[in-house]
């Protein structure tokens, strides 16, 4: 068993700066439709980006060729605390838990994951 962590703060208006360069096209890159479909504010678009960034780090991957954005999937149980899906399969990944936050002009995420003794890392 393995217990991995990873965190990621971004600048909100360079989220909001690449919306409105590139329009919905930027939010497809790294929002799958239920996401793009549930975010209400450019702060919480902010938070799903470094949330997804926060879980490759914690993979040890980052993002690119082996985990895209899509790969990971943010959703928010009843109470409306955030967790997250992985696509694949092959970190076997027992357990984790998603925070996020906004404050200052910056979002800010930090995961925490329990592997399994199959973990890809």
């Amino acid at each position: 068993m393995q217990i991995k962590v990873g965190t990621d703060i971004i600048n909100i208006e360079r989220i909001e700066s690449s919306i409105d360069k590139f329009g919905d096209k930027f939010l497809e890159r790294f929002l799958k439709s239920s996401e793009r479909e549930a975010v209400k504010s450019i702060e919480t678009i902010a938070g799903y980006w470094a949330a997804k960034e926060a879980v490759s780090k914690a993979l040890g991957c980052g993002i690119g060729k082996e985990l895209s954005f899509l790969d990971i999937e943010i959703k928010k149980n009843k109470r409306g605390a955030p967790y997250f899906l992985v696509a694949s399969a092959k970190y076997a990944i027992k357990s984790s838990s998603l925070s996020i936050s906004h404050d200052g002009g910056f979002a800010i995420a930090v995961v925490a994951i329990v592997l399994g003794s199959r973990g890809h890392l």
